[in-house]
């Protein structure tokens, strides 16, 4: 993406097809800051502007992080009207035990 000759990289652009939407995704080895949701904000501003046509749907951002502070997603998402959404991310699944022991949890939450 290049605003007056400055050039900004987006880490994964889908369409999705039945939302009808752009969906940006940025990656961070690092814990999420305030500048990285102005900087999704940012690519979602251009995509809703440029790149959207007629039918399309507002973009949607996802900045999947190494770590996530709860208070500052809030405080940084607060007020923007573009959806942005921040999630922490894992390096490794949890173990084959971990994982059963999950996975019955949330059996026994629905049944």
């Amino acid at each position: 993406m290049s605003l007056r000759n400055r050039h900004f990289y987006i880490d994964l652009v889908f369409y999705h097809r039945i939302l009808k939407c752009f969906v940006l995704i940025d990656l961070k080895i690092k814990q999420v800051e305030h500048n990285d949701i102005g900087q999704m904000n940012l690519y979602l501003n251009y995509f809703k502007s440029e790149e959207n046509v007629v039918d399309d749907n507002e973009p949607i951002g996802i900045i999947l992080s190494a770590e996530k502070d709860e208070v500052l997603v809030e405080y940084a998402t607060g007020g923007i009207s573009n959806k942005i959404f921040v999630s922490k991310y894992q390096l490794y699944l949890p173990d084959k035990k971990e994982l059963q022991q999950k996975v019955q949890a949330i059996m026994q939450k629905e049944g």
